[in-house]
């Protein structure tokens, strides 16, 4: 089933893919449409262009929010060909363009047990490397609507943007931000993930809709409690590794669970041996 988007302020608009429930976000402007991740196989990609084009069909400019599959396997597809202009952070561009197979090889290994259509359709999607890369931020005029690509550091990955959209008073988290679940550490920095959060946090206001990388929409005083959680979890890591306690210890104590505290503590434990 092709579900269609959501409208949840004046002209921005949110897909959930249900399998994932991963969000896309569409930003429509009097001239072009930005659209913020693009899903994890050209399948899904295929049925997100006919939803987006149910929409609008200005000219599209695509985001990916960071280079998890899920985020940005569907670039080829929706770019088009000639390609559209797709923007991402400069390490997460890197990735793509170096490193495609690495990154699918990951991506089949994650999904295969749980999902194996998905990893079917994920093994032979063509990939699409971003065509232009943010450093820190960079503003887009879609046409009578200014959009600030911003990276807040390190967080859920080191390659990590947010779409603020200020005239809707919409923010657009990836997933430093996550609602249907707890955040994902694999591939984190989780000491400095309270930091990026708190800079994404100045970006909003008492009213601002959150768009989490996957779930629903959330207000800002979610996010202040998520950040929270996150402060009170880099400080257990710490404290445990001053103390020179194995991870297990902060996976007993911490927020979000022990599987997911666990994978944090040890990402956490690299980082302050200097590893990560």
């Amino acid at each position: 089933m092709n579900a269609g988007f959501v409208e949840v302020a004046d002209r921005v608009y949110v897909r959930r893919e249900p399998l994932l429930r991963v969000n896309v976000t569409l930003v429509v402007g009097d001239d072009e449409a930005l659209l913020v991740d693009t899903l994890s196989s050209a399948a899904q990609a295929t049925e997100l262009a006919t939803a987006v084009r149910a929409v609008t069909d200005r000219p599209l400019t695509l985001v990916n929010t960071h280079h998890h599959y899920d985020h940005c396997f569907g670039n080829a597809v929706l770019a088009g060909d000639p390609p559209r202009p797709v923007y991402a952070h400069e390490l997460a561009a890197a990735a793509l363009r170096t490193e495609p197979e690495r990154l699918r090889r990951e991506a089949y290994e994650e999904v295969r047990t749980e999902h194996p259509a998905l990893a079917a359709e994920l093994a032979d999607t063509p990939l699409l490397a971003p065509t232009h890369t943010v450093r820190i931020e960079t503003s887009l005029d879609l046409g009578g609507r200014r959009v600030l690509l911003r990276h807040p550091g390190r967080g859920h990955t080191e390659a990590d943007l947010v779409v603020h959209v200020p005239d809707a008073d919409v923010l657009v988290a990836g997933d430093l931000v996550e609602q249907s679940g707890p955040p994902a550490f694999e591939d984190s920095y989780p000491l400095q993930w309270p930091d990026a959060v708190a800079d994404l946090l100045r970006l909003t206001t008492a009213r601002t809709v959150v768009v989490p990388g996957h779930g629903d929409p959330v207000d800002v005083d979610f996010v202040r409690a998520q950040h929270a959680e996150l402060v009170r979890l880099a400080w257990l890591i710490r404290a445990a590794h001053t103390g020179s306690a194995p991870p297990e210890r902060v996976a007993a104590e911490a927020p979000f669970g022990a599987r997911a505290a666990l994978i944090a503590a040890r990402r956490g434990y690299s980082e302050l041996d200097g590893e990560a």
